[in-house]
């Protein structure tokens, strides 16, 4: 009977012993957010508690315009430090607050050089609503933070900023696998809009360390359109163009923060001019981005 006790006892425990470790695995992988580059990688941005993030972005733009057979051409380069500060969630979606720390903007045309006065952006801030997968649904203020461009008018930071956070699946991803996304940008010119239509074929396409964080680094076709209308010297202005653009960006899975990106794309399209007199004037552009989180937060 003892012995018939001691190996139900012994058979007990070693069934305890297989349910215990079953599920000291299952709490395992429930910890792990992120999941498995195996079964799915879940990727969602997790603004860590009050730490603040700070990003360094660069623009370069090269324009050409052919008025009555002269090519007129423009550089400008802009530079933007700013710091994103989590400010918790609200109804599922992040609430954060971004500073402009420093900002330097410079135009060279045939015209001469123009670098403005940027002491009325540096050390503003807005507040931005943003979802777990990168969209942004509220920049509360940017608009209202403008800087003077001389004869081109004044000018604001919304459009940097209304598709700042690259877009993510919404659901597990492996190797390979691609997603889209799809953004309107609103640009103010001194007398008008421009809108910009972007759509992004995102595609995961490896893993690379990247300042000493794990990410996945992700590439991305992007196709597009702009149209708009604006005003100079009396003239009506209507602008119509076509996009074409590749992006390559880094996300750390781990920690759910979008570390780099570097892009580049093409603008070919055409102003209008109605008033005084009509004319069709092509326009190309060619733009380089980098956008950065900076190693203080690394």
């Amino acid at each position: 009977m003892n012995r018939r006790v001691g190996s139900k006892t012994w058979l007990i425990g070693v069934l305890s012993m297989s349910v215990l470790s079953i599920l000291a695995g299952c709490a395992v992988r429930k910890v792990n957010l992120w999941g498995d580059p195996q079964t799915g990688l879940i990727l969602t941005y997790r603004m860590p508690g009050k730490q603040p993030l700070k990003y360094q972005f660069k623009a370069e733009q090269s324009q050409t315009i052919e008025v009555m057979g002269q090519s007129i051409a423009t550089e400008s380069n802009v530079a933007i430090g700013f710091t994103v500060q989590p400010k918790g969630m609200k109804e599922n979606h992040y609430q954060l607050g971004l500073t402009i720390d420093s900002m330097k903007v410079n135009v060279e045309s045939p015209q001469g050089s123009l670098s403005p006065d940027m002491s009325t952006v540096i050390g503003k801030s807005f507040d931005m609503i943003m979802t777990e997968l990168g969209k942004e649904l509220d920049i509360s203020g940017a608009a209202s933070i403008q800087y003077d461009l001389g004869p081109a008018g004044k000018r604001n930071i919304a459009s940097t900023f209304q598709a700042f956070f690259p877009d993510l699946a919404g659901r597990p991803v492996k190797m390979g696998d691609t997603w889209t996304a799809e953004d309107l940008i609103k640009d103010e010119t001194g007398g008008g809009e421009v809108r910009i239509r972007l759509k992004s074929e995102h595609k995961l396409d490896g893993f690379e360390t990247v300042d000493g964080l794990e990410c996945v680094r992700i590439k991305s076709a992007v196709t597009g359109g702009l149209e708009g209308e604006g005003k100079e010297q009396g003239m009506d202005l209507t602008f119509k163009g076509d996009i074409e653009g590749v992006d390559t960006w880094y996300f750390a899975y781990k920690e759910g923060l979008y570390v780099k990106m570097n892009s580049s794309a093409s603008i070919k399209g055409t102003i209008t001019t109605s008033g005084g007199q009509s004319m069709t004037i092509p326009l190309t552009q060619k733009l380089r981005m980098e956008t950065k989180l900076t190693p203080a937060n690394l």
